[in-house]
């Protein structure tokens, strides 16, 4: 079981919080804590595996906790659960190591989602005596298993809504190019390439390369009915 200590300093939300670790399977609450102080004595004295962690608390920030105990080599993973957004927080998050980053209020599902994702990971990493690269790759969630089987996980630049738009040109063209498909939709052909390109990386589409006088050939793009096979 993975050891789990709340923190929040809402009486109410940190019961919430912890009703929903406790009825998620593989999880149980150890304690619960609403205040930087309590949580700093409850990691000593209870050695959890993870932290639920607010960042806005009444005596320490969460992301100050987060520090101190990296810099005091802690074992403790932690999710933050909080209503703060700004970028400087998110990257803070980062910076400590948090594994997940959820925006108060949340659902359920959205927080047993990412307890899953964790727990997926914690089990790779105890169950390694030794780990190869391809082990490596699939606790930092590199994979291109992850990538072809989530095609709606967009890499980083790429929006969705973009995504959709030159994917229906795509759709509706038998073969186009990246200058056609820039005509089609309004969008740079600079963009519309990167596009493209992901589509083929992903397996979504093919390409075919048309030599011309110019020696230099035109990529032409359409869409895959079936994955390629290995």
């Amino acid at each position: 079981m993975i050891r789990v200590l709340v923190l929040d300093d809402d009486f109410r939300v940190a019961r919430i919080h912890a009703k929903f670790v406790s009825i998620t399977p593989g999880f149980v609450v150890i304690g619960t804590a609403h205040s930087g102080r309590e949580a700093l004595t409850l990691v000593e004295d209870l050695s959890p595996d993870l932290i639920l962690l607010d960042v806005h608390l009444p005596d320490i920030n969460g992301l100050d906790l987060l520090r101190q105990w990296r810099a005091a080599g802690v074992a403790i993973d932690a999710i933050v659960v909080t209503a703060a957004r700004e970028a400087e927080s998110v990257r803070a998050a980062l910076a400590g190591g948090a594994t997940h980053y959820l925006i108060k209020p949340f659902e359920y599902d959205d927080l047993a989602a990412a307890l899953r994702l964790y727990q997926q990971q914690h089990q790779r990493i105890t169950s390694l005596a030794s780990a190869s690269q391809d082990d490596i790759d699939k606790i930092f969630g590199h994979t291109q298993a992850q990538t072809k089987s989530q095609p709606g996980m967009l890499p980083k630049g790429l929006s969705l809504e973009t995504s959709k738009l030159i994917k229906e040109a795509l759709t509706n063209a038998d073969e186009i190019s990246a200058t056609q498909c820039a005509d089609l939709t309004g969008i740079s052909r600079v963009s519309v390439r990167r596009y493209l390109e992901y589509f083929v990386h992903a397996d979504l589409a093919s390409i075919r390369l048309q030599y011309g006088s110019s020696g230099r050939p035109t990529r032409y793009y359409s869409m895959r009915t079936t994955p390629r096979s290995n």
